[in-house]
């Protein structure tokens, strides 16, 4: 049986993160609880304190089929390289200097939303189709693929 799975980021800033990602992947934040107009009224009914209301953060694939990611805050920063990262397809069915290009306009996309650009690797046929490896706004790494 297949399951369903959730992609956890720990973060310093989940509502930043959050933003960050959903416009990697054109992910949307997911809606307040079912009688409230916006997070911030939900979290202050609930009792929630100003300051504890950037504590997490979740995005769903508005058509369904991807994970839900969710940003928790910790008090660490990222101490190493990931373990685990997200491969973003950006070029899928090109190949040579047409998907180099591709992933180029990607990566300048990201940029402008608070990636950094860290290394590209070239095609290297046939093994190696050719990504680009961003990170992003708190430094976990993740590639254009």
């Amino acid at each position: 049986m297949a399951r369903n799975v959730q992609i956890t980021f720990d973060c310093a800033d989940p509502a930043k993160l959050a933003a960050f990602w959903a416009e990697a992947l054109g992910y949307r934040l997911q809606d307040p609880p079912r009688g409230f107009a916006t997070w911030d009224e939900a979290l202050a009914a609930f009792g929630v304190p100003p300051e504890r209301r950037n504590d997490a953060a979740a995005l769903l694939d508005p058509e369904g089929n991807g994970p839900r990611l969710f940003f928790q805050r910790v008090p660490e920063g990222k101490q190493a390289k990931n373990r685990v990262h997200l491969d973003v397809r950006a070029a899928p069915g090109l190949d040579g200097d047409a998907r180099m290009a591709a992933l180029e306009q990607e990566a300048d996309r990201l940029v402008a939303h608070g990636a950094t650009r860290f290394a590209r690797h070239e095609p290297a046929p046939p093994l190696t189709a050719g990504h680009i490896v961003l990170l992003d706004p708190e430094g976990n790494e993740f590639c254009l693929d």
